[in-house]
């Protein structure tokens, strides 16, 4: 039984762990694509596209606060169901305003109260961002398919961390197994006595802690969503994402201001004009000898 219970437990930990590196995936999926295909659009364009990728963003803050049942109606509320009962304190921030405020669309409301996650509802601004990509030529039909795979694998994972979370294991066999081991306590001890005499005492102690231990050890990864130090270090892995596709949005911009690739450093020397013709012409590297690095690395020159 407690081979039973230790091995179902891991598993539910290592499932969750998994998971989550699905969903953080496909955000780094979307991510690429979304910005490696608009950093030369207008700005208009460009300003959708920042606003699609802090939802991505946003979801991965989503996704953590619902798995430790930190979401609800009062973070967000509906404008159009909130009455005088239930309006929100704003004095104080609740976890998710204070970690994601800034990523969130302007006026979004939360439907928490009405049974819709937030996880979903920001999927669907990026669900409607991939069609009027299509729509506009942004991305070809195959393209946005992949995308589309992406986002669905999006959703299938952050369902089966739900399943994880919202489903414990049968309390029956917890019941039963707290039994099991509170009788085999009890029963060692006489059955020890004969023949290890006053030596039974510390033997039956360590075999009970151990067995003990390996029962606390399944109780603490049963749950690997929560703040325990056992836990999946869910806040160091969101935050970790979120530097990592600030710095791809930092290139992104920089690339869109220039008109130059993402990731590529341009510099500008002047090279020494050639002899032939010309007197103080640049030579073969055009006026002035000036040549673009960055250019020439690419074969543009």
């Amino acid at each position: 039984m407690l081979v039973f219970r230790n091995q179902t437990s891991y598993n539910r930990f290592w499932d969750g762990r998994n998971y989550l590196t699905i969903i953080i995936t496909c955000i780094r999926n979307l991510t690429r694509s979304f910005l490696a295909n608009s950093h030369h659009h207008p700005l208009a364009d460009r300003l959708e596209t920042d606003r699609i990728i802090r939802i991505l963003i946003a979801i991965l803050y989503a996704t953590k606060n619902h798995l430790r049942a930190g979401w609800g109606p009062e973070t967000i509320p509906d404008p159009t169901t909130t009455t005088a009962a239930v309006v929100p304190d704003t004095t104080t921030e609740t976890p998710l305003m204070s970690e994601c405020a800034d990523l969130l669309p302007k006026g979004l409301y939360g439907c928490d109260d009405r049974g819709l996650g937030l996880v979903l509802q920001l999927t669907m601004f990026v669900e409607q961002y991939i069609k009027k990509g299509t729509d506009k030529g942004w991305f070809h039909a195959p393209q946005a398919s992949q995308m589309q795979v992406q986002l669905n694998g999006l959703v299938d994972a952050y369902g089966s961390m739900e399943t994880i979370r919202l489903t414990p294991i049968p309390i029956a066999h917890l019941i039963h197994q707290k039994q099991v081991l509170a009788l085999f306590g009890g029963v060692l001890p006489f059955a020890l006595v004969d023949k290890m005499d006053y030596w039974a005492i510390p033997v039956v102690s360590l075999v009970m802690f151990t067995l003990y231990g390996i029962d606390g050890i399944g109780s603490q990864l049963e749950d690997p969503f929560g703040y325990d130090r056992n836990d999946i270090k869910m806040d160091f892995i969101v935050d970790d994402i979120r530097c990592e596709i600030n710095v791809m949005m930092q290139e992104w911009r920089k690339a869109g201001d220039t008109g130059h690739d993402m990731f590529v450093e341009r510099k500008r020397h002047r090279r020494s004009g050639g002899g032939g013709g010309g007197g103080g012409g640049g030579g073969d590297d055009g006026p002035g000898g000036q040549v673009d690095t960055a250019d020439h690395a690419n074969g543009v020159v």
